[in-house]
């Protein structure tokens, strides 16, 4: 039986019908549920670290691990896998949409706490550059705004901000990630930025370059968004220079996952150096760590809090 399966009496047939139910019989409880969470208190916790997982993907239309096109498609199981790595106590947090904080606030853990009781919550902005779509690259505002995410009451929002030289969408994504970064500081919260370089390939498809010089250039361009700098995030990739990449910048830097690898340990050992980088302040991963290899959920999740916090 699989990890996933054996912790399956963590979001029973009767927790999971109650939540069925709840959107049909009482439908603000879930809103509601999610504005009363028992907050973090604070946005860094004592060390100075954060350990984030990210549960945004299917919102712009992107279920696929590897191979399997719809891991991410079955909501039960998702909330499974993000039930076991929230109750780590070395998982600081989620950065996900709407409809998943919204569920997770009333699902609670065996001892009765709600699962994001003393989290770090940060609600994704702009979801509308669907995977694989033409207008990939336009990210449109399709979930959180500032203010939604202040009526939440949420730490911040992230944005994802893909930077292409001949592709239009970057230019009002730019505009749209501008006027995020000047409205969530004006909620006094954190902006979180996830400045990326991408192309074309000869079959139309955009991917991310792994180029330090653009890089660079990304993390430029993000420091100089929005009317203040001051709740300024960066959401990175391991770069293998990243000394040289997060010297362009004095804002505090998370480094990303990214897609999951058949040798975890590499991306453990990425992780690792990155965090070596005085500006790291930790980690923002999903697939990797809610989708694991050997399918050991809690493990994966164990060994990057150990990364991030010692």
């Amino acid at each position: 039986m699989s990890e996933v399966a054996a912790a399956g009496d963590l979001l029973d047939d009767r927790a999971y019908g109650d939540l069925l139910a709840r959107r049909v019989d009482d439908p603000a409880s879930l809103r509601a549920a999610l504005k009363d969470r028992k907050s973090a208190g604070r946005l860094v916790p004592a060390d100075g670290r954060m350990f984030l997982i990210a549960a945004d993907h299917p919102a712009r239309g992107a279920n696929a691990v590897g191979e399997h096109p719809l891991a991410m498609a079955n909501r039960r199981d998702l909330l499974t896998r993000l039930m076991i790595t929230l109750s780590d106590p070395g998982c600081d947090g989620i950065m996900a949409s709407a409809d998943v904080l919204e569920e997770l606030a009333v699902l609670q853990l065996p001892d009765g706490s709600s699962v994001l009781d003393g989290k770090i919550v940060i609600g994704t902005m702009n979801r509308g550059g669907l995977a694989g779509s033409s207008w990939e690259l336009d990210d449109g505002h399709t979930a959180y705004s500032a203010d939604g995410i202040a009526a939440a009451n949420l730490d911040g929002g992230k944005m994802l901000l893909r930077i292409h030289d001949t592709d239009p969408g970057t230019a009002s994504t730019l505009e749209l990630c501008a006027r995020y970064v000047t409205e969530l500081a004006g909620h006094d919260l954190m902006a979180m930025v996830e400045p990326l370089p991408y192309a074309t390939n000869d079959a139309g498809r955009h991917h991310l370059v792994d180029d330090t010089e653009r890089l660079i250039r990304c993390v430029g361009i993000a420091n100089g968004l929005g009317e203040t700098s001051s709740r300024t995030w960066l959401k990175l990739p391991a770069s293998t220079e990243i000394e040289q990449v997060m010297a362009a910048t004095t804002m505090p830097g998370l480094i990303l996952g990214g897609a999951p690898g058949p040798d975890p340990a590499t991306a453990y050992a990425a992780w690792e150096r990155a965090l070596a980088v005085e500006n790291v302040r930790g980690l923002v991963v999903g697939r990797t760590l809610l989708y694991p290899p050997d399918g050991a959920v809690a493990t994966a999740v164990g060994t990057a809090a150990s990364i991030v916090h010692g």
